[in-house]
């Protein structure tokens, strides 16, 4: 069977509606089910940043999967342990479990999400250079922004609006549902193509040797350290203020229980999202260099966290959060345009993972200070803080401006191949 390049980008954005639907499905309230078993916000925080932590130890091991054994293996590996992992954190609930149980159970959810990162956007890579798709990659990743916020804005409303009509549990039964779903979808849909795996010989060696090549095109290579770096701080600051904002809107609402106001605010941050999709070309013809975009976004962004951290007023807060979402969708594509154009084939899940690895080092950093900044001196200060922590990414993507290539630099083109494919 002749696959083709508009094949690829449907299979890949059906993917990315199907997986963000799902995980989305209790994003309004995940938060609010720790504290519901009993956890303190400390206590919370810690387990949240177990499962930070979780993902940050498998990332690159689960990469070397995808880059050895498959990007697919890597997908359907992912499906089935997140299926497991969310029904278990619901019977965590049930329980009454303590923060040890909770910590465990995060730091496994973590696992099925590292086997995601990476394997995904690699697929999607190798299968478009393999077929010669003739445009720039910013539109392929920046249409799965698009959908992403469909699939976020649909779960998010969803959910929390079954959990106001239930209890906090529900979405969570449901969400393993609609994984089972996506991991059927892709088992059927999704096939190595423009990569074929090393599944031959030994795997501890072929491993090694993956790592070894990853260590050389990504953290030894400037261009690519900094931008990790920096995204440590910024995507630490992210999980924070996503876990956080949860039980923040509902005391600035003044109910415990406004449920449906969280779905609200997740589906307007869901249409943000796919706002920046839209608008990422928009930024990107703003400047010349990809990284400008990412740098600019950073700053508008360590504004906007301020902000919401000084305001008092419920629908300033929304708007606030809106905007940090559509910078932050909007700068993505040209972020993820920038490593795979200098990333080889053989060795570019199991990079895109170690940056994601970096990233989540610095949740797991950031998130307990932040935490206890919340419980010393209020949420308020802890998002003022996180702003002024984002602003101390811009000279490490600064660096990385200086290394960037004009190859990195511009949208790539393909010529268009003699026959469609």
């Amino acid at each position: 069977m002749v696959v083709t390049s508009r094949q690829v980008r449907r299979t890949y954005l059906v993917l990315m509606l199907l997986s963000s639907l799902a995980i989305s499905f209790i994003w309004g309230i995940n938060s609010l089910l720790l504290y519901d078993a009993g956890l303190s916000n400390t206590q919370a925080l810690v387990a949240n940043a177990c499962f930070t932590l979780g993902w940050a130890l498998f990332e690159v091991p689960t990469g070397t999967i995808a880059d050895t054994w498959g990007r697919r293996v890597s997908y359907l590996l992912g499906g089935v342990t997140l299926t497991a992992t969310t029904l278990l954190y619901w019977l965590a609930w049930r329980l009454h479990a303590g923060v040890a149980v909770w910590a465990g159970v995060s730091v496994l959810l973590a696992i099925g999400f590292t086997c995601f990162s990476g394997a995904t956007e690699a697929w999607l890579v190798d299968a478009l250079h393999f077929l010669q798709h003739p445009g720039p990659l910013e539109d392929v990743f920046a249409q799965g922004q698009v959908y992403n916020g469909i699939g976020t804005l649909t779960g998010s409303l969803a959910g929390s609006f079954l959990a106001q009509l239930t209890n906090v549990g529900v979405p969570f039964l449901v969400r393993a549902g609609l994984l089972l779903i996506l991991t059927a979808v892709a088992w059927r849909m999704m096939h190595d193509i423009g990569f074929t795996p090393a599944r031959g010989g030994r795997p501890v060696r072929e491993m090694r040797r993956v790592l070894s090549g990853s260590m050389q095109h990504g953290w030894r290579r400037p261009a690519v350290r900094w931008v990790m770096l920096g995204a440590s701080l910024t995507v630490g600051v992210a999980y924070y203020v996503s876990f956080t904002m949860k039980p923040y809107f509902l005391k600035l609402a003044g109910d415990e229980h406004a449920y449906a106001l969280l779905g609200v605010i997740a589906a307007l941050n869901a249409a943000a999202q796919m706002a920046g999709g839209f608008l990422s070309r928009v930024f990107r013809s703003l400047f010349r260099w990809r990284l400008s975009v990412v740098i600019s976004g950073v700053l508008v962004n360590a504004a906007l966290l301020v902000g919401f951290g000084l305001t008092s007023n419920v629908p300033a807060a929304m708007a606030l959060m809106a905007g940090y979402s559509l910078v932050a969708a909007g700068i993505m594509p040209s972020r993820q345009a920038y490593l795979n154009e200098i990333l080889p084939t053989r060795q570019r899940a199991t990079v895109l993972s170690f940056d994601s690895m970096v990233q989540s080092a610095g949740g797991v950093v950031l998130q307990p200070v932040l935490g206890r900044v919340a419980d010393v001196w209020r949420y308020p200060a802890s998002y003022v803080l996180a702003g002024l922590i984002q602003l101390l990414a811009l000279p490490l993507l600064a660096l990385a401006r200086r290394h960037e290539t004009s190859r990195a630099a511009a949208p790539a083109r393909y010529e268009a191949p003699a026959t469609t494919r």
